[in-house]
This record gives structure tokens, C-alpha cells and sequence, in this order.
């Protein structure tokens, strides 16, 4: 996947090796620098590493759809309706507020703390069946606005990399983005009934767009510019809701109507009760043959795109593993941490494990650790070896009669084996 990526190297670390080690970072609690600018026991430099992630001709978004293509042909197998995959967009600020010379660092709105901080906003495109999630595309967004920016794209780009084409995308218009990366999702054969999204993205020209390609699932905001037409009249979504019957009792569902959108289609509107102060949320929905009901559950699984940023962040090192100025290495790290999160999806859902990710995260970690405990004791051993047969010039099945004694009186020590007979003597008598 990594050369069908255009991810090659002619000469030097293997490519593979340098993948493993920085793919592996989170996993044994380290950063970019502990794990490799300071760590003198792995057999690479810290330039072949930086190397890696720089490099604005590598197509990562290429490998994270092949990776993720792979894992979705894994998973789909074990589906038994298809009605419950869904498409999911939504960003996530990824935050760089200690920063000052990061190429194209903007000042970004945090729909969570109501500020604007320094760093990137991470659009993220992924598919859920309810029981797993998978990352398949993502962008990095700046901001649109020069004067938001503090720093610009580097002029030493080649205009015809991969790299330049991602630092363009990232000072576009997030909505101008959901179309392509849908597209994208359904060409690698992601099949899915449904996009969900949040109301950040509800525009009326964004969900005629995206109706070409998928049915649209998302919640609405009131704007003053957004109008509806119902009864041969234009309505704007508070006055649409003063107009229709509601219904009366403890109802979760307080109204429903079918609406034309400005492209023409119809669209159903549910008006759901709730505790803020306007009392009601809507959500719209580009298919009018489903129930109310069921439009409600669809929607609900957007939650699983907000686990899968907690997790990234959270234990996968998103924005934390590295600190650096170059636009690439930003792109090829976020692409890493897609890939752990996809593979950690992966193994959940092949054992059918009802381990959180948290708990999985943390096998992983240990796993990591014994895998180096092992590799150093058999590289003690192989050295005892060569050791033993230069200087007593010992014939092999002595040698390998004596390990097997010493690893026997190990397994005996750490309650692994009942056997307390030496085996040695015979060997040597």
C-alpha cells in the first residue's frame, strides 16, 4: 500500500522499518523525540525519520483510503444489514495554540470552548455500521481568510506535488470539500445508505449537493438567509415550526413535515423537543419514505465520529506525538494516527470484543513491551552462544542442552512448569 501511495525510497531504512517505528510511538508511550531522536537502540536516524513525514510527494491520503478500503472488505463480511451503515463528516480543532511559525497556523473557532484558538480544524470524513467506526479521508483546514492566518503556504513548494495540492484544500471552504470527499468514499466502494452530519454543514446548498450521491441526514440551525417552502410558501425555520400542529404529551417528537428544498427535492423535517431555551431541535432528512423514529436512531450514530476523536487525542497521540513547523509532516502524522485507530477498530471487531478502546489500546501497549523484552533476551542468548562456542568450543547439542536447562528452571521460577528435573547431566555425561 505504501508504494501504490507513491510512498517510495531509493535508498537507506527501509521503508517499512521507518512506518513500524513511528507507527509504534503511541503504543509505547512515546513522542516523536523520545521515541527517535533520542532513542539510540533503534537502527535509524532521526533525518530518515523526518524524511518520511515530510515529504510533499507521498500521497497519504491515498494509503489511508487503501488502508481503510482493506479494513472495510474485512468488516463487511460480518454485516447482516446493510441499513445500518452510514457516512459521518465532522471537524475536530487541532489545536497548535503554543505554536508561532507552523506553516499555514490560522486562527480557528472551538465550537466546544466558544474561542478561537491557534491550529488547524481536522475535517474528517468516516463510515460506521453502529459497532465500528473507520476513518477514510480527512483534510486539515486553515482558514479561508487571509488576514485569519499567520502564516502562508512555503513558495520552495512544488506546485505539482501532493503536498501543494493539500495546503490549496486547506485555505478552501470546508463545505466546498464534502462533496469530493464523498465521492472519493463511494469510488473505493464504501457502501452506505446515508450521510450524518452536524448542523455546522446543514447549509441548503450543501445538502443539494450531497443529495446527488447519498441521502443526507443532519441537524438544521436557524438562519435568517435559509428558507424551506411548505404550502407553496417560503418559511425560515422558526417560522416553519410556529406553523404546523404539534403534538401534545410527553412525545420526544413534537412535529414533522415534508418540505421542498431550494434544488426542488423533498426533505422531512422532525422537530424534536429538548432543554434549551428555544425548546426544539430539527433535523432534516433527504429521504421521506423512513420513519421518524428511525431517522432519530441514524442520526444518533454521529456520536461515533466524536469517540473516534476523543481516541485519537486522547490515546493515539493526535497533535501530541509530534511538534513541528512543516505542513506535510502534519498530514503524514494524522495519517498514521487514522491508521492505528482504523487496525485498533479492526482487532475489537474480528474478536468481537466488547473491550473499550481504551482497554484495547492498553493490550496493545503491553504487547509492545514483552515483544521487547523477548527481542533483547533472544539477542542475550544468540551472544551467549557464539560466546560459549569460542571459548569452550562446545558442540551444539551441549549448548542447546544447556539453554533448555536454564529456560526449564525459568519456566519452574515463574510457575510455568511442573517438570523439576535437570535434564543436563545426561547430555554431558
Amino acid at each position: 500500500m505504501l508504494n501504490k501511495s507513491g510512498i517510495t525510497k531509493t535508498k537507506g531504512a527501509s521503508l517499512l522499518e521507518l512506518f513500524t517505528i513511528v507507527f509504534n510511538l503511541a503504543f509505547v508511550g512515546k513522542n516523536l523525540f523520545e521515541g527517535v531522536v533520542r532513542n539510540k537502540k533503534i537502527g535509524v536516524g532521526k533525518d530518515a525519520v523526518y524524511d518520511f513525514l515530510n515529504s510533499p510527494r507521498y500521497n497519504w491520503r491515498r494509503f489511508t483510503l487503501f488502508l481503510c478500503s482493506r479494513i472495510y472488505i474485512l468488516i463487511k463480511n460480518l454485516l447482516d444489514n446493510s441499513s445500518e451503515e452510514v457516512l459521518i463528516i465532522d471537524d475536530s480543532t487541532y489545536d497548535r495554540s503554543r505554536s508561532k511559525k507552523v506553516e499555514l497556523l490560522s486562527k480557528v473557532y472551538d465550537h466546544c470552548t466558544g474561542r478561537y484558538l491557534k491550529g488547524f480544524r481536522m475535517l474528517t470524513l468516516g463510515w460506521s455500521d453502529g459497532n465500528s467506526f473507520l476513518g477514510i479521508d480527512f483534510a486539515l483546514l486553515s482558514s479561508k481568510d487571509e488576514k485569519n492566518r499567520y502564516n502562508e503556504i512555503n513558495p520552495k513548494i512544488d506546485k505539482r506535488t501532493c503536498g501543494y495540492k493539500r495546503r490549496k484544500e486547506a485555505i478552501t471552504k470546508s463545505t466546498e470539500l464534502l462533496e469530493p470527499m464523498v465521492k472519493r468514499a463511494i469510488n473505493l466502494g464504501i457502501r452506505a445508505k446515508y450521510l450524518v452530519m452536524d448542523s455546522w454543514f446543514s447549509m441548503p446548498s450543501a445538502i443539494s449537493t450531497l443529495r446527488k450521491h447519498i441521502h443526507v441526514i443532519c441537524m438544521l440551525k436557524d438562519q435568517w438567509k435559509w428558507f424551506y417552502t411548505y404550502n407553496g410558501k417560503k418559511f425560515r425555520l422558526s417560522d416553519l415550526y410556529g406553523k404546523l400542529k404539534k403534538q401534545r404529551g410527553p412525545s420526544q417528537i413534537k412535529a414533522s413535515v415534508i418540505v421542498t428544498l431550494s434544488d426542488g427535492n423533498k426533505a422531512r423535517i422532525i422537530f424534536v423537543s429538548c432543554d434549551t431555551k428555544r425548546g426544539w431541535l430539527a433535523v432534516l432528512s433527504t429521504d421521506v419514505s423512513i420513519a421518524e423514529e428511525e431517522i432519530l436512531r441514524l442520526y444518533g450514530k454521529r456520536w461515533d465520529i466524536e469517540v473516534f476523536f476523543k481516541m485519537c487525542k486522547q490515546h493515539l497521540k493526535l497533535v501530541k506525538e509530534i511538534q513541528i513547523r512543516n505542513y506535510d509532516c502534519l498530514i503524514g502524522h494524522t495519517s498514521l494516527v487514522i491508521a492505528r485507530y482504523n487496525i485498533l477498530s479492526l482487532f475489537q471487531r474480528e474478536g468481537i470484543d466488547q473491550r473499550s478502546f481504551g482497554d484495547i489500546f492498553r493490550a496493545c501497549n503491553e504487547e509492545l513491551t514483552n515483544i521487547t523484552f523477548i527481542e533483547a533476551l533472544k539477542r542475550i542468548i544468540q551472544l551467549a552462544t557464539a560466546t560459549l562456542r569460542k571459548a569452550h568450543k562446545l558442540s551444539d547439542k551441549v549448548i542447546t542442552a544447556m539453554f533448555d536447562v536454564i529456560m526449564g528452571q525459568a519456566a519452574i521460577y515463574f510457575g510455568l512448569s511442573d517438570n523439576k528435573r535437570p535434564q543436563l547431566a545426561g547430555v554431558l555425561g
